[in-house]
């Protein structure tokens, strides 16, 4: 069976942008041979610039944490929203990596 590894990544400001970067880091993460949770794509379906639609994005993120592994982390800043991803997991005593993008970059091909 495939380890369940949790993408935690910016998503708020540059939306777009960093939706973009997410499928790099699920390519990644699947070329790794792990099943990738992407709650990023919640954003997709729901406004995240609506409070009450990025709580239930968050929320439904959370949620998932449960199943998973490990959490992975991408990208040089962490946001509040990854904070609180990463100290659930903490809780939940699961696994928490941080990935360069180097390394991304090495496995998915690029620069």
């Amino acid at each position: 069976m495939m380890k369940k590894v949790y993408i935690c990544a910016p998503l708020g400001g540059d939306v777009k942008g960093n939706i973009e970067k997410v499928k790099q880091y699920t390519r990644y993460a699947l070329l790794c041979g792990t099943a990738p949770v992407v709650s990023h794509f919640y954003a997709l379906c729901l406004d995240d610039c609506i409070p009450k639609e990025r709580e239930l994005g968050m929320a439904a993120g959370l949620s998932l944490l449960w199943f998973c592994d490990e959490l992975w982390i991408f990208g040089d800043t962490i946001t509040t929203g990854m904070q609180s991803e990463i100290d659930f997991c903490k809780k939940l005593n699961i696994r928490v990596r941080h990935i360069k993008e180097s390394e991304v970059m090495k496995t998915i091909g690029g620069n």
